[in-house]
């Protein structure tokens, strides 16, 4: 049960006024937006449930799901263990770059507000990927996976669409309508992740890779990746 307390913790870790810069980091949109491939809400909408359904969205929630289950059962070994094969995941060096710089300052801030276990203090051998740091965040908190994992994607969705707001630009209506429309394949991102298999881990994220990859040769850029 997500106990006010709980609920209050998460509307604090999934605010845009959480300082671990989520907001400098376009995750690609950007080299899409200048390449012409991405010029409307609909195409956002397009690229985005995508990366719920078959992205990396899909596969850090996977991976949240099983952090979670560690930390219940304080296999920190575990948790370690996962946060590398994340970081193994990433596409390219911009995007693991952006999830060590904002799980680095997630966990730092979770540090501060909550008491966390010496063993979660660090990343081992790599830093802390952001969606294990809001997993972590998660759990001293008490708040139930499910809705931890619905927190996050959230979160994750609305950050890249204030990025098109910027980009494209989009209105703000048009920009909550977005959020309002991609609710059913954050549900469905949540529930596929519960049920995937360590077997059946995987994306495809050719597209997110290329425009990652082409983000740091463009001329002019507004965001880190």
């Amino acid at each position: 049960m997500l106990t006010d307390s709980a609920l209050l913790t998460l509307l604090q870790w999934v605010s845009p006024a959480l300082p671990i810069g989520g907001f400098n980091y376009s995750e690609g949109l950007e080299t899409l937006i200048a390449q012409g491939k991405i010029t409307s809400a609909a195409t956002v909408q397009d690229w985005l449930s995508f990366e719920l359904t078959f992205g990396s969205a899909h596969l850090e929630t996977a991976v949240m799901v099983r952090v979670y289950g560690a930390i219940a059962k304080a296999d920190f070994d575990a948790v370690h263990q996962w946060n590398a094969w994340l970081s193994a995941a990433r596409e390219s060096a911009e995007l693991r770059a952006q999830n060590w710089q904002m799980g680095t300052a997630l966990i730092n801030l979770v540090a501060v507000l909550d008491r966390l276990p010496p063993e979660l203090q660090t990343g081992q051998p790599y830093p802390w990927n952001v969606s294990v740091a809001f997993c972590i965040a998660a759990t001293l908190a008490d708040i139930p996976l499910e809705t931890a994992l619905l927190g996050y994607l959230h979160s994750w969705v609305t950050t890249l669409i204030n990025a098109a707001v910027k980009l494209i630009p989009l209105g703000q209506t048009a920009g909550q309508v977005l959020l309002r429309q991609l609710q059913p394949h954050i549900q469905q991102t949540v529930q596929q992740s519960l049920k995937v298999t360590d077997d059946n881990l995987e994306s495809s994220t050719l597209g997110l890779a290329l425009a990652s990859m082409q983000h740091e040769t463009l001329y002019c850029r507004l965001f880190r990746s």
